[in-house]
Order: C-alpha cells, then sequence, then structure tokens
C-alpha cells in the first residue's frame, strides 16, 4: 500500500464543488465520509477500498462511491480499522485526571477495558471510598463521588472523557471489601457475600469478573471460591479473566486452574497477560499454548490476551511471596525488618531477581519525590551507583514509599512474544495505564506499553518482522475483544455499528517510547474517531471528547 500525505477535511457538494462554511445539509446526507482507504473490517478479513459514512455517533454505509457528506476526509494511502478494544487496561482514574487520555487516543485505543489483575473502581467500603476520595483530591484536585463500578461507568458517562470505558469487577476488591487482607479461606456467608457484590456489578455494566491471584488479597482465594465466583457469570456469556497465581516457574499448573475455573463455572475465560518468564521456563510457553488448545477442543472457550514487550510492571513488593504480604503493607514491612522472617524474604526476592536475570532486570517504575532518584533506574546500577546492595536498596525503596513502589521486570523472550501474539486465540493488550508527556500525569517512569502498544504490533510484529498479518493482528485488537466482552456494535466495521474508527499509515505507524524514555507518542496514526466525532485530526489533539461507558449487550 502505498504511503501518502493525509489529506485534511474538505467540505463538499456535487462533483467535488466546495461548498460555504456555512452551509447546512439535510438529514439524508451523513456527516462525515472517509474516502480512499483500505478498509479492514474487523473480522479477520482482508482490506477493501471502499467509503466509510458517519451520522452522529454509528456508521451509515460502506460501499464504494458512497454520496457527498458534510464533511470528507481523504484517506488514500491509509489503512482505516474499527478503534482498537484495550481488552485489558489499566487507564480507570486516571481519565478523570486527564480525560483527554492522550496516551491511549493517540495509539488508536477508543475503548478501554478496566477492572483488571483482580482490582477494580469498587466496591469500596466507607473507609476504602474517603481513603480514595481524600488522596484524588490532596493529589489531583479530582472528585470521587462513586463507590462501585455502577456509579463509575455513570460518572464517565457524565465525564465522557476521549475514549469508552468498559469495567470488569475485580474479585480482589469484593474480596478486601468481604474478608479483608487476611490470609484465611471466606466463610459461607462471606462468600455469599462475595456472590451477591458480582451479581451487583454485572447488573450494574461489568463485563466481567477479574482475578489476581498473584496479588493479596486474590492469593488467598482457594480455586473453589474463584469456582463459585465465576459461576456467577453462567448464562451471561461474559468472562472469567485470571492474573493467574505464577508466571513462571508454576505456570502450567496456574493455566490448568484458570481452564479448571471456567470449566467448573461453565463460563468463558481470558488468561491475562500470558508469558512464561525467566530463561528456563521459556519453553513451557508452547506448553501453556498447547493446553490452551486442548480446553478449546474440549469445549472450553478459553481466549488469552498479551502485550507486545518482553518486560511486565507490577509491584516492587511482588518480588516477595504472597503469604508475607499478607496483611496490608505495614504488616509486609514489619516482616522485612523481623528477624524470623527477614532472611526467608530476603532469600525469595533474591531467587525471584535470579530468575529474571539480574538486578537489572528490575527497573523502577514509580516512587515519591523523597526518591524520584531511582524513577526509571535499573536496580542493579542504581545499587553499584550509590555504593548499596541491590537488596538493602530495593527494602530502603519500600520502607520509604509505604510499601508502594512500581517496577518493571525485563524477563520474557523476543521468540515467545512473537509466537504467542500471533496465536488465533490470542487477543492484544496494553496492561498499561493513560498517561501524558505534561501535568500530573507525566511523572514517573512507565512502562512503554502505555504509549506504545498498538502501534508496535502494527508496526514491529506486522510489518517489520512478519509475525502476524495485518488483519489477524487487527481482529486481535478490535471485533475478537469486543465480541469476548459481549459488546454489541463495536470492534467491526459495518453499518449500524458505533463509529469508532482509526486511519493509520502501514509504512509508517510505529511506537517512539521506550524504556529510558517512555513518555514519547507513537507515529503514523492520523485519525481517530470516537462515537463519530473526529478526536485525533492530522495526528493531533482536536480537544473533543465523545467517550462514554460501554455495558454489554
Amino acid at each position: 500500500m502505498k504511503r501518502r500525505t493525509f489529506v485534511r477535511a474538505t467540505t463538499v457538494a456535487g462533483a467535488g464543488a466546495l461548498m460555504s462554511p456555512g452551509a447546512v445539509f439535510p438529514r439524508d446526507r451523513a456527516d462525515l465520509v472517509l474516502r480512499g482507504a483500505m478498509v479492514f473490517d474487523g473480522t479477520g478479513a482482508p482490506g477493501r477500498e471502499v467509503d466509510v459514512a458517519v451520522t452522529g455517533d454509528r456508521i451509515t454505509a460502506v460501499g464504494p462511491a458512497l454520496p457527498a457528506a458534510a464533511e470528507e476526509l481523504d484517506l488514500r494511502g491509509m489503512a482505516l480499522a474499527p478503534g482498537f478494544v484495550d481488552v485489558h487496561s489499566h487507564a480507570e482514574l486516571s481519565l478523570l485526571v486527564e480525560p483527554r487520555a492522550e496516551s491511549r487516543i493517540r495509539q488508536g485505543v477508543t475503548v478501554e477495558v478496566v477492572g483488571q489483575d483482580g482490582g477494580s473502581v469498587g466496591p469500596w467500603s466507607e473507609e476504602g471510598f474517603r481513603e480514595t476520595r481524600e488522596r484524588y483530591d490532596r493529589s489531583y484536585g479530582v472528585e470521587i463521588d462513586f463507590r462501585d463500578t455502577t456509579e463509575f461507568l455513570a460518572r464517565i458517562d457524565r465525564e465522557r472523557p476521549a475514549v469508552n470505558v468498559a469495567t470488569m469487577v475485580g474479585h480482589g476488591t469484593i474480596r478486601g471489601l468481604v474478608v479483608g487482607y487476611e490470609n484465611r479461606p471466606a466463610t459461607d456467608a462471606e462468600l455469599e457475600r462475595m456472590k451477591g457484590e458480582v451479581r451487583r456489578a454485572l447488573t450494574g455494566g461489568a463485563v466481567g469478573l477479574s482475578t489476581g491471584l498473584e496479588y493479596t488479597p486474590g492469593a488467598f482465594a482457594p480455586t473453589s471460591e474463584l469456582v463459585e465466583l465465576a459461576s456467577v457469570l453462567r448464562g451471561t456469556g461474559l468472562p472469567y479473566a485470571s492474573h493467574m497465581r505464577n508466571e513462571d516457574d508454576r505456570v502450567l499448573a496456574a493455566v490448568e486452574e484458570t481452564i479448571h475455573v471456567g470449566r467448573m463455572a461453565g463460563v468463558p475465560v481470558i488468561v491475562s497477560h500470558l508469558k512464561a518468564q525467566g530463561a528456563r521456563n521459556y519453553w513451557k510457553a508452547g506448553a501453556a499454548l498447547d493446553a490452551i488448545e486442548a480446553a478449546r477442543a474440549d469445549g472450553v472457550d478459553v481466549h488469552f490476551d498479551r502485550y507486545p514487550y518482553t518486560a511486565y510492571q507490577t509491584g516492587l513488593s511482588n518480588l516477595f511471596p504472597g503469604e508475607f504480604r499478607a496483611g496490608g503493607s505495614q504488616a509486609f514491612l514489619r516482616r522485612l525488618r523481623a528477624p524470623d522472617t527477614a532472611a526467608v524474604l530476603e532469600r525469595a526476592a533474591r531467587d525471584k531477581v535470579a530468575l529474571l536475570g539480574d538486578w537489572d532486570s528490575v527497573q523502577i517504575t514509580s516512587a515519591n519525590e523523597g526518591t524520584a532518584w531511582a524513577r526509571g533506574r535499573r536496580l542493579g546500577a542504581l545499587a553499584m551507583e550509590r555504593g548499596s546492595d541491590p537488596y538493602r536498596l530495593a527494602v530502603e525503596l519500600l520502607e520509604a514509599n509505604g510499601g508502594s513502589v512500581g517496577m518493571i521486570g525485563h524477563g520474557m523472550s523476543e521468540e515467545n512474544t512473537a509466537k504467542v501474539l500471533a496465536h488465533p486465540l490470542g487477543m492484544v493488550c496494553s496492561d498499561g495505564g493513560a498517561y501524558a508527556p505534561y501535568g500530573p500525569l507525566s511523572v514517573g517512569s512507565p512502562h512503554p506499553r502505555s504509549y506504545g502498544t498498538f502501534p508496535r504490533l502494527l508496526g514491529h510484529y506486522v510489518r517489520d518482522t512478519g509475525a502476524l498479518t495485518l488483519e489477524s493482528a487487527l481482529h486481535k485488537i478490535t471485533g475478537m475483544p469486543a465480541k469476548k466482552l459481549g459488546l454489541l456494535d463495536r470492534g467491526e466495521i459495518r453499518a449500524g455499528a458505533f463509529a469508532d474508527l482509526v486511519a493509520f499509515d502501514p509504512a509508517g505507524i510505529g511506537d517512539n517510547a521506550t524504556f529510558e524514555d517512555p513518555h514519547r507518542y507513537p507515529s503514523g496514526v492520523p485519525l481517530v474517531v470516537v462515537n463519530g466525532t473526529v478526536t485525533i485530526r492530522d495526528g493531533e489533539h482536536t480537544g473533543l471528547r465523545a467517550g462514554r461507558g460501554v455495558r454489554p449487550g
């Protein structure tokens, strides 16, 4: 496909004659026609050169030589696809801090699916609500006036960020509300209350149930609890999505548990950000894919998602076993210092780092102002610079930040990443948040996936390495996740669908964000339309925001 310059909108009538700026069009004329692009409809079919007409927030026609419209855009040399559905996002409350959603919309993302890894916006206890409200008011001047997923979606409807938002309900959030952060099974009464919270969230518009089984308090749930809670989804068609208990030495057992939950509950499954960490586990990626294929052949509706990078992002405390994080951050910090547990914790953390490679495999992403010198730095190099032992420096950072320090772990193979991305049962996600190179969301050194996931997929893995075809890659980030989550009328280009659209240059699309310099927008995405509103034009944000809360059905 020949690369062409993106042409600005022109107001047309008849055979291309320009109309006066104040012209009024009859409603039988489309508001917008996109002409000349190679259109990929999101189903996995090859592209075809057709026009796409938009009226209001819907696509009204797809075909050759559509009639003139109030506004027309010449997209010759471009590809046109449905807006990208980020099936695993962590953009939640940051969309209220910066509703322009710069790092998201500039990639072509038009639907964020949040509430992942067991953590959702509510349901919160009175204390949890108060702490969140005070933190966001103090840090950002943002009012938090909601307590659960239902009210969060209603706030999104009022706020109208630049992107649409769907949300899962988080098992860890519910368990924290009902059971707390202790390492124990739920009582029968607590289990029934948790199931009630899942039902309430689904009634309010949640698109599934997520778990974070490497995190507290989700790690303390037995498999039987997961089956019971997932069974609430039965009959809805909505999925159980799991950040599994383990993604390295015990990853195969974790995959089997995830599939088992879906099979026993009778519900669809998403294995979140499938990976095999550490060189000694690289061989397990193929075995995990085999297990997923076998379950699919056996009738389990299972898919997975993955981001196009060889590093993950988590909390520094995740270097330590979950049982030592029971009771919350302060209890964990006391155990780091206690004589009867300190040596055990140190050994576990050093073993985890050895699995990744060395201490330079651990990169700090976020820390408070008192330890801002650590942001973006690799722990091995930073410790050498400061004349410290890397483990002691890690503990120092945790203590100075109340146990809350962000990290990137460099620990997966490029070969496996390409294989997982190309697999037909895989969707592609960012697993990232919303940031901007300015203002409060520019603080820290986040994983570059928050800025570059989808351009990296289409540039590096499609165009440059040929790991998968363009139509397949686009299906994985449009029609496939929309269908998995029951998001009717999104993820496809067809008459009647919502007008979420992205035009990109197949020859020029790419990510520019790096681990060392993450706050950089991608290239090659000149146009993004959200619910019929042009939000990115000629590669720049128009300032218009047409996003809304998205519910299944």
